[in-house]
């Protein structure tokens, strides 16, 4: 059987192998340089596209299994990593568009990508638009035609679960598109297969999934990849050695990993619903959610993900998160603890009170990573949790 006819959760447990020779376990490469054994060949190497026994900068046998699975995964033809997602981020962004190009972006972020997108492209002449991503048509009907280069999208959106039809992204004709996929991983939904060009990873996440490895990956088509390879040397952003060994392990079990996480999110979240404490709740498998039919369209799974907002504001949002005795505080997502983040004062804390208004976060939003605990447990934990912010009325 050829690699296109395994199931995905079978892929991400065969590939990446190429370098393995009888190791099951992935081989860590733990050098920063290679011996060449010619002046020619090191010509070739420094001046070509992925070379992998060079500098390890350039690339590096670990690196490249942890990229070759990524691109299996996602059905690219090549993939490059980086240290970081945000270091794979900038590379897309700064690496495709130069002075007077035009960016069309979601209001809908992870802050970080947002406040590179309206901090720093316009110190390098990169103007860039905003559009609710939630409403039909509108990144089309942002792009500029001659002077757009980049569409980027984020799905599920970071931290309220937002969703991008990816059909109607990658029917845009003109300049190029990128979907930040990290709430879903290559087992839940995929991109590429949607006419969307590039699709970036926060690897650190869920890929790699047990809070040990800092690293990102953009995956697409040979000819984008390669042309991000050059400006990927010179940034420096390269992903290590061990970071990569480490998002190779996790993708061996990312399947049941997300399983299980998908049914402990569904436990939860169906509890939240009821609560009297509780405004809304946000996840891709209820029928409450917005886009709920587009979930199911384009997701396999709902996700691990979920956000709620608490009524009670700032003091609400502070009891609950710090009264929880299993889930725990940290602004992380994807590995097996549940953890929980208050968006306001962590992850969106330098966005003004506008932005955080546009991009629907609330004083008393919490964001939920669900892990792999049993499901009675964390429903125990929120239950005393929610009780702690109703002893505040």
């Amino acid at each position: 059987m050829t690699s296109d006819e395994l199931h995905p959760e079978t892929r991400a447990i065969r590939a990446g192998r190429a370098d393995n020779d009888t190791a099951l376990a992935p081989i860590l490469w733990a050098t920063t340089t290679f011996v060449t054994p010619t002046v020619e060949e090191g010509r070739r190497m420094a001046t070509g596209v992925g070379a992998a026994r060079f500098y390890s900068r350039y690339g590096n046998p670990t690196v490249n299994g942890f990229e070759d699975a990524i691109a299996q995964l996602e059905g690219a033809e090549t993939a490059r990593a980086f240290a970081s997602g945000m270091g794979a981020i900038s590379a897309v962004v700064l690496g495709l568009c130069s002075k007077g190009d035009h960016i069309v972006a979601q209001r809908q972020l992870y802050a970080g990508t947002q406040l590179l997108l309206q901090t720093v492209c316009p110190r390098f002449g990169i103007d860039v638009t905003f559009v609710d991503a939630t409403e039909p048509g509108a990144f089309a009907a942002a792009v500029i035609p001659g002077r757009t280069t980049l569409v980027f999208a984020e799905t599920p959106a970071n931290p309220r679960l937002d969703l991008v039809d990816l059909a109607e992204l990658g029917a845009i004709a003109g300049p190029m598109t990128v979907v930040d996929s990290t709430f879903a991983t290559p087992l839940v939904q995929r991109p590429l297969d949607y006419g969307v060009d590039l699709v970036i990873h926060s690897a650190t996440k869920a890929i790699a999934g047990h809070n040990d490895a800092t690293l990102g990956v953009v995956a697409g088509s040979a000819e984008l990849v390669n042309w991000l390879y050059s400006f990927a040397v010179l940034q420096g952003a390269n992903a290590s050695p061990f970071d990569a060994m480490n998002g190779t392990r996790g993708l061996r079990t990312l399947g049941v990993r997300l399983e299980r996480q998908s049914a402990n999110a569904g436990e939860l979240a169906n509890f939240l619903e009821g609560n009297a404490v509780i405004e809304e709740v946000r996840w891709p498998g209820l029928e409450s959610h917005p886009q709920y039919e587009l979930a199911q369209r384009q997701m396999a799974l709902p996700g691990g993900l979920l956000t709620f907002d608490l009524s009670g504001g700032l003091e609400a949002g502070r009891v609950f998160v710090e009264s929880l005795q299993i889930a725990q505080l940290a602004t992380s997502l994807g590995g097996p603890e549940t953890l929980v983040t208050h968006p306001a004062s962590t992850t969106h804390v330098n966005l003004t009170a506008e932005e955080l208004e546009a991009n629907g976060i609330r004083p008393g939003t919490v964001r939920v990573s669900v892990g792999l605990e049993h499901a009675g447990d964390l429903v125990a934990d929120f239950q005393q949790a929610l009780a702690a912010v109703t002893s505040l009325r």
